[in-house]
């Protein structure tokens, strides 16, 4: 037996999506087209938002960062993932399998916070357009980000050496895609009080905390909108925020969904479903969700297009 936090374990087995074998190829060909989509969008968001002019706003500054979450997410999970589907044994080592949970919740809770700090910018445009260079400035706006990448780190850390501070003697199949901290706590032979605290009290905590700026942000934002006279001046403010409103929308709907599921109700099979959408589907929908109906994008995206065709001179 192990005793401490000495482990006899040297990898663990990821049952996958799905243990069908009939089922392993054509999961293969989707994740891989949803991956090469949110490689090919984020990095075209990433691409756009640093080098054309007229996007150095900070709503773009944060919508850059939020790209950047957004390909690291799906990075740390679907490569592996999709060797998976190939491999006739479905291996990750125990310390790929520490830095893959240690990735993953550096990028999960940076984009929580990060769809906050956005809505606290569509806020000030909207409820205080006149002081908005002054109180979101550039300063400020790298200010934010590294705090919130500064935390993500420390919360990633401290998680995820609390989840593996536990001892895995024999059984070792996690029942999931990727390393994430309840399959894995499952497997444990020693008592798991402590992690499972810290997993769900920071889980909580993160998610209580970044809601409130986002139902705060929108509530006074609705507010604002309603006080405006003309239907014209509503449209234009309400179009500034509604990309931004999707996408919370679909991110918080998910994690709500997760974590609201009475017990009996909860299954492996249900959070799996749940991790693919916010762990591949969401960051391969973002970059269409605020690229699509978005003026400044597209115009962005014509330019671009229209040096790489302007004939040499």
């Amino acid at each position: 037996m192990a005793s401490g936090n000495l482990t006899h374990l040297t990898e663990f087995i990821l049952r996958g999506v799905s243990d069908r074998p009939d089922l392993q190829m054509p999961l293969f060909f989707v994740f891989l087209v949803i991956y090469g989509l949110t490689v090919a969008g984020n990095l075209g968001i990433i691409t756009l938002t640093s080098v054309d002019s007229q996007l150095q706003t900070p709503m773009y500054f944060f919508l850059r960062h939020l790209a950047i979450i957004n390909l690291g997410d799906s990075t740390v999970i679907a490569p592996k993932m999709l060797v998976n589907f190939l491999a006739s044994k479905k291996t990750i080592s125990y310390y790929g399998c520490a830095a893959q949970l240690g990735g993953f919740l550096v990028f999960i809770v940076g984009e929580i916070f990060m769809l906050a700090a956005m809505a606290y910018d569509r806020y000030v445009a909207i409820c205080n357009p006149l002081l908005y260079m002054v109180v979101v400035s550039p300063q400020i706006c790298l200010l934010l980000v590294s705090l919130i990448y500064l935390y993500s780190l420390t919360t990633a850390l401290t998680v995820s050496s609390c989840v593996f501070s536990v001892s895995y003697c024999s059984s070792n199949i996690i029942d999931h895609f990727y390393c994430d901290n309840v399959p894995l706590l499952a497997l444990s032979c020693s008592d798991t009080y402590i992690p499972e605290t810290v997993v769900f009290t920071s889980a909580g905590t993160n998610l209580f905390f970044s809601m409130i700026i986002v139902l705060t942000s929108y509530f006074h934002i609705v507010l604002a909108i309603l006080r405006i006279r003309s239907s014209e001046g509503r449209q234009k403010a309400f179009s500034t925020c509604a990309s931004h409103m999707m996408a919370v929308t679909v991110f918080y709907g998910t994690l709500l969904f997760m974590y609201l599921q009475p017990g009996t109700n909860h299954s492996l099979d249900t959070d799996k479903m749940a991790s693919v959408f916010y762990t591949l589907v969401i960051p391969m929908l973002n970059p269409l969700i605020y690229s699509l109906r978005n003026k400044d994008v597209k115009g962005a995206l014509h330019r671009i297009w229209k040096n790489l065709h302007k004939p040499p001179v």
